[in-house]
C-alpha cells in the first residue's frame, strides 16, 4: 500500500520533470527518495542529506565559463569552480572560488601554513576526489577534504558542479559554507585579462 503510493508519486513526479532543465528540491522528505533517470549523484545524495535546499540545473555541455554562466542563467561570479589542492601526499583540499576569479597561490599558502601547495593532474583528482574534472564538489567527494571558500562566495546563490557533467546545482552559498566547515577567507585575485 505505502509502496504502492510511493511509486505512484514517484512515477508522477517523473514525468512531471522529464522535459524541465530546473528542478526545485525545497527540503528532503525523510526516507523518500526520488531519482529521476540522470539526476541521481553523490553530490545529490550529500545535498540531500546535508538538509540543504538546492535547485537542479541540467544544461548539456558548455566550454567556458561564461558559456557556463548563459547556459545556468546566473552572472560568471556565481558559477563557482571548485579546485582540488595538493598539500602533500594524499592531503588534498577543495578551494571555492567565483567563476571571474583564480586561485591567489600566496594567500592560500599563508592561510594554511605551508611553503609548497600544487594542483593534481587529473588522473590524481579523479582518484582523490571521485570525480572528473569539469564536474568536481566537495559534495559527495569519495573523501570529505578541508574546504577554502573565498570569502567573496558569501550572502549570494552560487551555482556548483554536481557531480555528472552537464549538470549543476544552485544553493545558498552561506548555507552551503556552512555545510561544508569551509573555512571563508580571502583567497583570490581577479581573473588576469586576456
Amino acid at each position: 500500500m505505502i509502496t504502492d503510493s510511493v511509486h505512484e508519486i514517484t512515477v508522477r513526479l517523473e514525468r512531471r520533470i522529464r522535459g524541465m532543465s530546473t528542478v526545485a528540491f525545497s527540503r528532503p522528505v525523510p526516507g523518500l527518495r526520488v531519482t529521476v533517470a540522470g539526476m541521481s549523484s553523490p553530490a545529490i545524495a550529500a545535498l540531500d542529506a546535508a538538509g540543504l535546499p538546492y535547485r537542479v540545473i541540467r544544461h548539456g555541455p558548455v566550454r567556458s565559463l561564461a558559456e557556463a554562466a548563459a547556459a545556468r542563467g546566473v552572472e560568471v561570479p556565481d558559477v563557482v569552480k571548485t579546485i582540488v589542492v595538493r598539500r602533500g601526499e594524499d592531503d588534498h583540499l577543495f578551494v571555492l572560488t567565483p567563476g571571474d576569479r583564480v586561485v591567489s597561490w600566496p594567500k592560500l599558502r599563508a592561510l594554511l601554513g605551508v611553503s609548497r601547495l600544487s594542483m593534481p593532474d587529473a588522473d590524481a583528482a579523479r582518484a582523490a576526489t571521485g570525480y572528473e574534472r569539469g564536474t568536481i564538489t566537495p559534495f559527495g567527494a569519495t573523501t570529505a577534504w578541508p574546504v577554502v571558500a573565498d570569502e567573496r562566495l558569501r550572502g549570494r546563490e552560487i551555482t556548483l558542479g554536481a557531480g555528472e557533467p552537464g549538470v549543476s546545482v544552485a544553493v545558498d552559498a552561506d548555507a552551503a559554507v556552512a555545510a561544508l566547515a569551509a573555512t571563508v577567507a580571502d583567497v583570490t585575485d581577479p581573473e588576469p585579462a586576456r
